[in-house]
């Protein structure tokens, strides 16, 4: 009688040097990852998705960013609910989109345009 194939010990996949702490493809390291709510990780996954796919198609940076640098609001938002949850992080996501719709209406009165998710600055889609 054959006795079942053990599983295969080798790792697939890139490497990662000793002592290093895991990462999710994104480059977050597991720990924050792996203490969220499943709600959290689909908030966290949706805005993940909206990065790669809408973001660069709007030029990366919210009003915010461009007024006062730093982190674009859906950075910001994702690291409030990888840190707080999605509860926890609702009253400061609402804070710093009002911030960001101010920091439109100042880019509004500039020169600046196109680079805004939180007013009505045009913003140049490209598909």
């Amino acid at each position: 009688m054959r006795s079942p194939a053990a599983p295969s010990r080798r790792r697939t996949g890139p490497t990662q040097p000793p002592g290093a702490p895991l990462a999710v493809p994104d480059g977050t390291d597991v720990a924050s990852v792996a203490g969220m709510t499943p709600v959290s990780r689909a908030v966290d996954a949706l805005i993940g998705q909206y990065q790669v796919r809408l973001s660069p198609r709007k030029g990366y940076s919210c009003a915010h960013r461009v007024a006062h640098g730093g982190a674009s609001c859906s950075g910001a938002v994702r690291e409030l609910v990888r840190g707080r949850g999605v509860a926890r992080a609702l009253v400061p996501t609402v804070t710093r989109f009002v911030a960001c719709y101010q920091a439109a209406r100042l880019l509004m009165a500039s020169d600046v345009s196109g680079v805004c998710c939180c007013g009505p600055i045009p913003i140049p889609f490209r598909f």
